[in-house]
């Protein structure tokens, strides 16, 4: 059967319009008071997202604006762990706002095919997260608190972490590179074999990390706190390390250094390489790993 004239642009305009209230009731959604209908309506605008190229940027922006929304750092809401809540007290993003956390993994899948540069998920409250895998390139994510959140694998290349707390945090094997993370607290935080190339830690708080068979080619590391940090087989072949505290890192035979650079008078101390990574040991949903209490902590 052939197509009568002028019905292609009648199926377009009826799709176009399908797709336009698909996405406007999600979005009334998102102002329920009920979760159920906000987890709804955040999978609703994931899905239009992921059929329509055109509203992609716009669902990226209300994800984002979402969680800064409900997510706030510092936490001000009665529901919210406070501030100061220990690590180990605090329950994953999952168990206690579900529904942010459906907006922020609908962000880090959807950001992998976005157009739009920045996307702003500054002073937002993300302890315990889930970003295991997330496409978070080019977010900018200052002054947030991701304490002890999951960011295995995740692809934070040239990603903006200025002051921001990863404390504990799993970014095991995940991407940095070029991200800025000057002034970051990231004590105790796993970066096992994480792509660090040319990212920036000015004067960030790395005590008791580890860095183990990290790539820390071109990265800066000036005025940086290494102190007690694991940097066993790391690359800091061409790392600039000028002013870094490093009494007490952990390096060895395997790890590589600047040629000008006397590892030994900076206060490391040699020991055996750990050998092979163990495989990541996957927890069942809504499980938390127990942090030990960093020496380094006031």
């Amino acid at each position: 059967m052939e197509a009568t004239p002028g019905q292609p642009g009648r199926i377009a305009r009826h799709q176009e319009g399908y797709v336009t209230d698909r996405f406007s009731r999600a979005v009334d959604q998102l102002g329920s008071d009920k979760l159920d209908v906000r987890v709804g309506g955040l999978h609703a605008l994931w899905r239009v997202a992921e059929q329509s190229a055109r509203d992609r940027e716009a669902v990226i922006s209300i994800q984002a604006a979402y969680l800064r929304t409900h997510l706030p750092w510092p936490p001000n809401g009665p529901e919210a762990p406070a501030a100061d809540t220990p690590t180990n007290d605090i329950a994953p993003l999952e168990a206690r706002a579900a529904d942010s956390q459906v907006a922020l993994t609908g962000l880090g899948v959807l950001c992998q095919h976005r157009e739009q540069f920045w996307v702003n998920l500054s002073a937002t409250d993300l302890r315990r997260a889930d970003c295991d895998g997330l496409w978070l390139p080019e977010v900018n994510l200052d002054r947030s608190c991701m304490e002890a959140a999951g960011l295995y694998r995740a692809n934070l290349t040239q990603a903006s972490l200025v002051s921001v707390n990863l404390r504990h945090a799993d970014l095991k094997t995940a991407i940095l590179r070029r991200s800025r993370c000057a002034l970051a607290d990231v004590r105790g935080a796993r970066l096992v074999e994480t792509d660090l190339r040319d990212a920036d830690f000015t004067e960030a708080d790395l005590r008791e990390a580890n860095l183990r068979k990290a790539d820390g080619r071109g990265a800066i590391f000036r005025g940086a706190d290494l102190r007690l940090a694991d940097l066993r087989g790391a690359d800091l072949s061409t790392a600039d390390l000028r002013q870094a505290r490093l009494t007490g890192a952990r390096s060895s035979g395997q790890t590589r250094w600047p040629s000008d650079f006397d590892h030994t008078a900076a206060g490391v101390v040699v020991t055996d390489d750990p050998g092979p990574e163990p495989p990541p040991l996957l927890q069942p949903p809504g499980m938390t790993a127990h942090h030990p209490p960093l020496s380094s902590l006031p």
